[in-house]
């Protein structure tokens, strides 16, 4: 396993952007829409190639503590597997494959409530 990225909720994507690409020296490095086209998910990825998800939804502003955060994403071989293996407290949603974001994915809670999203790359 390895962590991909982690998720912040944002209120405006390309404010945050910018401001992690000016500030941080952070390079834009890929994004996708929600079908719903509710939500724009924009990545930034350091020198070393660890990205930050920044997820921008519609009518949400985050500003209190518990919700400027949204998950830990970790890469598996199999999130069907991982997912049966994990001794998770709590599923947050089971497998499914997300064609816009070229993945299928799982989301699960640690013992202490942080979302863990499991990650398995679909073949092109």
């Amino acid at each position: 396993m390895a962590i991909l990225h982690t998720c912040l909720n944002v209120a405006d994507a390309d404010r945050a952007v910018d401001w992690y690409t000016e500030n941080l020296g952070f390079e834009e490095s890929w994004g996708f829409e929600t079908p719903d086209g509710e939500t724009v998910n924009r990545y930034v990825a350091d020198e070393d190639g660890v990205e930050l998800q920044l997820s921008d939804t519609d009518g949400q502003t985050p500003a209190d503590e518990g919700d400027l955060w949204d998950h830990l994403a970790v890469k598996v071989d199999d999130v069907d597997a991982a997912f049966e293996e994990i001794d998770d407290h709590g599923v947050v949603k089971e497998p499914a494959d997300q064609p816009a974001a070229g993945a299928r994915t799982a989301f699960i809670e640690d013992p202490d409530g942080h979302v863990i999203e499991l990650i398995e790359p679909l073949d092109d």
